[in-house]
């Protein structure tokens, strides 16, 4: 090898490792009310609110239900609902959609009960970002508020949103835990040295009494990961060689649903429901509602006291109730009978959309 192409590595002990991504057990102190917070992986504690922020409900308290009327359809929409099916579909003829003749339109009560509680969940974890000269809202500032009094803006009822804010007075600067204050880390591709062996001569500079057309004679090449430097900068600190911590809370708005529909049609799927609307017949709104009371349909009665009880013992223990709103509604079903070409058949009107379901139609053509 020639004198000439030596190239000499460009080791800097004074350039650290890399050390770990996340501050280490210990790293960080305590702040008040948010215990647990010592710094590691996995560390986001849940902060169940205290008793005064949840309302407490009424013994024995019920909720009465008004009377009902059970939606009909006429034969006309029944037909142009059918028309508009087998439009749709490629393989059915219009023909007997047009010329059928209705033999009976039954009309089934289906009710959809759905609750809904509204609920704030409040949970937190120690943030970083580089330290470039930002105001640090620190503890000279005074004591960090708990985390349930920490004031956030609340969104339109009913509706999921996560926040994320900083704690007040929660904030600190500390050197960088991953290069140790120095901004920059030694690279772990070439170990600090900027240069690493040719992979193509082994090292040697030369192949097969030649010299080596990929680094030159020299018998190593500049390390593509750190250009040759033998060091990174920080991918921690960006170089700025300084942390600033704080406690940053996450909050939580969910509206948690549950619906329930009678299952009694064996011959309609009751999934199909789920893409449909019906029409609203109560409404009971508020911060807890109750178990409804006087419903015509006991297995309404009996699911809303059921759920009601499971959404207050699953979501009062770890997060903030809100309000809740419980809902009745009839859901269109008509089954409707019809004969064409001598035989019989029939088909289900199904939402206030009027969509179809049926299993059988006459004069299904295939093409060949």
């Amino acid at each position: 090898m020639d004198n000439k192409d030596e190239v000499h590595d460009a080791f800097d002990p004074n350039i650290p490792e890399e050390g770990p991504s996340a501050p280490p057990p210990g790293w960080l102190d305590d702040i008040h009310g948010y215990l647990g917070h010592r710094g590691g992986e996995g560390d986001n504690p849940l902060y169940p609110p205290p008793p005064a922020y949840n309302p407490q409900p009424e013994l024995n308290r019920n909720t009465l239900v008004p009377n009902i009327n059970v939606p009909t359809i006429s034969e006309d929409v029944a037909r142009d609902a059918l028309l508009k099916f087998v439009e749709s579909k490629w393989r059915y003829s219009s023909k007997p959609a047009r010329n059928l003749t209705f033999r009976e339109l039954k009309p089934i009560t289906v009710f959809r009960y759905r609750l809904e509680t509204y609920t704030e969940t409040r949970t937190s974890g120690w943030q970083f970002e580089p330290f470039r000269g930002q105001m640090v809202d620190g503890p000279q500032y005074g004591a960090s508020p708990p985390p349930w009094d920490v004031p956030v803006s609340l969104p339109q009822r009913y509706t999921d949103r996560v926040d994320k804010v900083v704690v007040p007075h929660s904030s600190f600067v500390k050197v960088c835990h991953k290069c140790n204050g120095c901004g920059r880390t030694r690279c772990v591709g070439c170990h600090g040295r900027g240069m690493k062996r040719c992979t193509f001569c082994h090292g040697h500079g030369h192949r097969r009494n030649s010299r080596c057309t990929s680094c030159h004679g020299r018998g190593r090449k500049k390390c593509i990961s750190c250009h040759g430097h033998g060091y990174k900068t920080c991918t921690v600190c960006h170089g700025s060689q300084n942390l600033l911590h704080f406690i940053q809370l996450t909050v939580t708005w969910k509206n948690n649903v549950e619906v329930f529909i009678p299952d009694r049609q064996p011959e309609f799927p009751d999934q199909k429901f789920e893409t449909v609307t019906g029409n609203p017949l109560f409404v009971d709104e508020s911060v807890l509602v109750y178990p409804l009371q006087g419903f015509p349909d006991q297995e309404i009665c009996s699911v809303s006291s059921k759920l009601i009880n499971e959404h207050f013992s699953r979501f009062s223990s770890t997060s903030r109730i809100l309000h809740q709103r419980q809902t009745i509604e009839v859901v269109p079903l008509t089954h409707a009978y019809y004969m064409y070409g001598g035989k019989n058949y029939s088909f289900f009107v199904y939402g206030t959309e009027n969509k179809i379901f049926t299993n059988k139609y006459p004069s299904a053509c295939s093409i060949l």
